[in-house]
């Protein structure tokens, strides 16, 4: 039985190795990957050094002013109208307001649709529904905010000064003190509501998600009826407009049975439109003033090449990865660390786990070995815990102990 019991506790000693050497075994290989993929970004980051500089000389490649407006689909915006081909074509743009369609009751939306009818039905020209999606910069509304409520904090703190007055003057009534008790809540209130609505508005603006969609409609007229000898290039861009601008205003008027609100862009909203409409990206950043001093032609050249777009998506890619590498790292380190001071305390545990391993085995089988043969194992397992910790057993343990010995042996 004593061989029986040892063979059992070698071969858990065995399997605890064996586990132990598996691990080793497991971490040698993650490092030897963690440095493969190490010396995979330093040539990637060095491939990119490359990139860019080959990017610099290409950015070096300046473009004529002349080639700009050849690719450009307009020629300019005069007197509210965008000028496209020479003359030969001119556009005009009206923004509409939306409604809400969804929130209206039966009879209304009824009338919505019986008015998009009635627009469809006087139509006599092509038009074009055209939807333009902008990021909301809320920067200048922001400053404004700052300044309305600078102004409420004075008017508070001059508030705060007078109430301290007047309750250390003592000269005032308590009807008196009460009012300026409420004067200064009220301020205090507004605020506080306005610090609040600060906040809400900043935390907005760091959201680069919140979206405004525009609708306009636009108009087209080409002046190729009129012959071109008769009239110069001025009287053109009179009629051109005078025959845009009364459809507009005739077209806004059917708008408005629909519950539709309508407006003629002027030539600065229609240079945002178009600033907007080239530079999707690059619209909030550069702004549309800077295109503006600049010239049109800065439409395009604020416009950043397709490969830096291209590159700086890439690097991102990089940088995002690599962040996640570290952290699978980091996490795998942790969870190797947590079993490697799991393994080593148990390693240190090994004769408490044997010895409470082998007192289980007789408690269990005590049945079959019999009960007092079993107790007197247990005991002298107990004995033996006692030795190797270098305590003293009990004299009473010892001598129950012998006695049982001397009966099993009768």
């Amino acid at each position: 039985m004593d061989n029986d019991i040892s063979q059992i506790l070698f071969i858990t000693l065995l399997v605890l190795v064996f586990v132990l050497i598996i691990f080793l075994a497991i971490f040698a290989v993650i490092k030897i990957r963690d440095s493969k993929l190490k010396k995979k970004e330093n040539a990637a980051q060095k491939t990119n050094k490359k990139a860019n500089s080959n990017s610099k000389k290409e950015e070096s490649t300046g473009y004529s002013k002349l080639s700009i407006f050849d690719f450009m689909d307009f020629d300019g915006v005069e007197d509210n109208m965008i000028v496209q081909k020479n003359g030969k074509r001119y556009i005009m743009v009206i923004e509409c307001q939306g409604v809400n369609y969804d929130l209206m009751s039966a009879m209304e939306k009824v009338g919505v649709e019986e008015g998009f009818q009635q627009f469809l039905n006087t139509l006599r020209h092509p038009i074009q529904i055209y939807i333009q999606t902008r990021t909301i910069n809320l920067e200048k509304s922001i400053i404004t905010y700052k300044e309305k409520v600078k102004e409420i904090e004075d008017r508070y703190n001059r508030t705060v000064r007078e109430y301290n007055r007047m309750l250390q003057s003592e000269a005032y009534t308590k009807q008196q003190m009460d009012a300026a008790f409420f004067n200064l809540t009220k301020q205090r209130n507004l605020y506080e509501y306005a610090k609040d609505i600060i906040e809400n508005t900043e935390r907005m603006s760091l959201n680069k998600n919140i979206l405004n969609k525009k609708y306009y409609v636009i108009l087209s007229y080409r002046p190729e009826e009129a012959s071109v000898n008769t009239y110069d290039a001025e009287e053109l861009r009179n009629m051109a407009f005078s025959e845009l601008y009364t459809k507009s205003q005739a077209l806004i008027r059917t708008l408005t049975g629909c519950s539709v609100a309508g407006r003629i862009l002027n030539s600065a909203e229609l240079i945002e439109l178009l600033y907007v409409a080239y530079n999707r990206d690059d619209s909030e950043i550069f702004g549309l003033e800077k295109a503006i001093e600049a010239g049109y032609e800065e439409i395009y050249s604020t416009s950043q090449d397709v490969f830096e777009k291209k590159m700086k998506v890439i690097d991102e890619q990089i940088k995002d990865k690599a962040i996640d590498l570290a952290n699978n790292a980091i996490d795998k380190v942790k969870t190797k660390t947590k079993i490697q001071k799991m393994a080593e305390e148990k390693e240190k545990k090994m004769d408490d786990l044997i010895s409470q391993m082998a007192k289980m085995i007789l408690e269990e089988n005590k049945k079959v070995v019999g009960v007092e043969l079993a107790n007197n194992a247990i005991n002298e397992i107990k004995e033996e815990e006692q030795k190797k910790r270098g305590g003293n057993v009990d004299e009473k343990e010892v001598k129950t102990t012998e006695r049982r010995r001397t009966k099993s042996n009768k």
